[in-house]
C-alpha cells in the first residue's frame, strides 16, 4: 500500500467517525484525488528544503572543517492531525482551508551542534532568494513555560512542476541535540497528559530543559576554547 493510500484510508476512517455518512461520501468524492495531489506538493517542498540544508552543511564543512548539522528529519502531517487541528480552530474541512490556515503540514527539523549554528543556518536559509520567511518563533530566547526550546520558521518556497510554479509552506524547526532529546522524551512522557496539571511532572520537565540549555552553553564554550587553541574560526562564532 502506498503512502497516499494509507493517508486516504486513515482520512476516511476519521471522517466516518466525525461526519454523517453522506457528507463523508461527498467529501471523498470531491477531495480524494486533489488531497493526494496537495500532499504530493508538500512532499516536494520538503525535499527541496532538505536539499537546501544538505547543501549548506556541505558548504560549511568545506569552509570551516566541521558540519553544523547533525541530522535532518522531515515529516508530513497525518490526515487525522490535520482534521483535528481544523476542528480545534472551528474551521470546515476543505483543501482551501487546509492550505491557507495550516502552516505545519510539511515539517523539516534541523538538528544542530550548537545554538549559534541554529541562528547561522536560519539566517543563511532565509537569505536565499527563493525562500520567503512568513513567520518566526524563537523559543530559544523565549522558551515555552514547560521549558521547550526550538527556533521555528514558516517558510514559503516554490516548487517547479511540469506546467507551473507553485508556492508551498514548510515549517522548519531548528534544535540542538539536547533540545531535540528533551522534546522527544517530553512528548513521550506527556502524551495524552497535561504536565501543567501535575506540578511535580511539570517542575521536573522544566528543570531537565534548563539542564539541557546549560549543557548547550558549556559545550559552546568548549568549542570556542578548541577553536582558539587551534587558531581557527568556526562557522558559528
Amino acid at each position: 500500500m502506498s503512502d497516499n493510500e494509507r493517508e486516504m484510508n486513515a482520512l476516511e476512517k476519521l471522517l466516518y467517525a466525525s461526519l454523517p455518512r453522506e457528507e463523508v461520501r461527498d467529501w471523498i468524492h470531491a477531495y480524494s484525488s486533489p488531497y493526494q495531489e496537495l500532499m504530493a506538493y508538500y512532499r516536494c517542498a520538503m525535499m527541496q528544503v532538505v536539499t537546501k540544508f544538505n547543501v549548506l552543511n556541505e558548504e560549511f564543512s568545506l569552509s570551516y572543517d566541521r558540519n553544523p548539522i547533525e541530522s535532518i528529519k522531515s515529516r508530513l502531517k497525518s490526515p487525522m492531525s490535520i482534521l483535528e487541528k481544523l476542528e480545534r480552530r472551528g474551521l470546515k474541512p476543505s483543501l482551501e482551508t487546509v492550505e491557507e490556515n495550516i502552516n505545519d503540514i510539511a515539517g523539516v527539523r534541523v538538528i544542530c551542534s550548537y545554538v549559534s549554528d541554529i541562528y547561522m543556518l536560519a539566517d543563511a536559509f532565509s537569505r536565499q532568494d527563493d525562500v520567503h520567511v512568513l513567520l518566526v518563533k524563537d523559543y530559544i530566547r523565549q522558551p515555552k513555560e514547560n521549558g521547550y526550546r526550538s527556533y521555528h520558521q514558516i517558510a514559503q518556497i516554490p516548487i517547479f512542476l511540469h506546467d507551473q510554479k507553485k508556492f508551498m509552506k514548510v515549517e522548519v524547526q531548528f534544535r540542538t541535540i539536547s533540545m531535540d532529546w528533551w522534546a522527544s522524551l517530553e512528548h513521550n512522557i506527556s502524551y495524552k497528559k497535561s504536565p501543567e496539571n501535575h506540578p511535580e511532572m511539570f517542575r521536573e520537565l522544566r528543570e531537565c530543559a534548563d539542564i539541557g540549555a546549560s549543557l548547550d552553553e558549556r559545550m559552546a564554550r568548549l568549542q570556542l576554547l578548541r577553536a582558539s587553541l587551534d587558531g581557527k574560526g568556526t562557522a558559528a562564532h
